[in-house]
């Protein structure tokens, strides 16, 4: 560690961060609280399904699927036994190459997102896209792109061992 002084945050800054912050804090769980009181699911829970239902023959590895849910394995692995129980999902190895599993979406899984998606979507619109302009929606698609690249992909939960 060096002895320079830390470069602080100007005031402009400072408020930026504090609105990220909370907004961090605040979208996922409105969200979260629409989905279980509408649909009985939390929202790793419906990005799980909704990332089957997108996939060719509603199929994914595991491990991809936590990459696109943007979870680790252990924690997929967890809510994938739930939504099993549900007979939303199930698992089998890959024919391909056993040492992976598939997760598959079932019928009564695809019935599922098609009955909560609407009511998903007009909330992510109601709180994100309905108070923004369409440039600044422009911008915020940027501005995720950026900072999700300045991230990097060796910080995403589901690509660590």
């Amino acid at each position: 560690m060096g002895t320079q002084e830390p470069r602080w945050l100007d005031d402009g800054e400072h408020e930026s961060w504090l609105a990220l912050g909370s907004m961090l804090i605040r979208l996922p769980a409105a969200l979260d609280r629409q989905l279980q009181r509408d649909a009985g699911i939390s929202h790793f829970e419906y990005q799980v399904l909704a990332g089957l239902s997108m996939a060719s023959a509603r199929t994914l590895r595991m491990s991809e699927l936590a990459v696109l849910a943007d979870g680790s394995l252990s924690r997929l692995s967890h809510v994938v036994k739930r939504l099993e129980k549900q007979d939303w999902v199930c698992r089998t190895p890959d024919p391909a190459d056993g040492r992976y599993t598939l997760a598959i979406l079932t019928d009564a899984g695809w019935d599922k997102v098609v009955a909560t998606a609407p009511g998903h979507v007009e909330e992510v619109r109601r709180l994100v896209f309905d108070p923004l302009t369409k440039a600044q929606q422009k911008q915020l698609r940027e501005i995720g792109r950026r900072v999700g690249d300045a991230i990097g992909p060796d910080d995403c939960p589901s690509r660590q061992a």
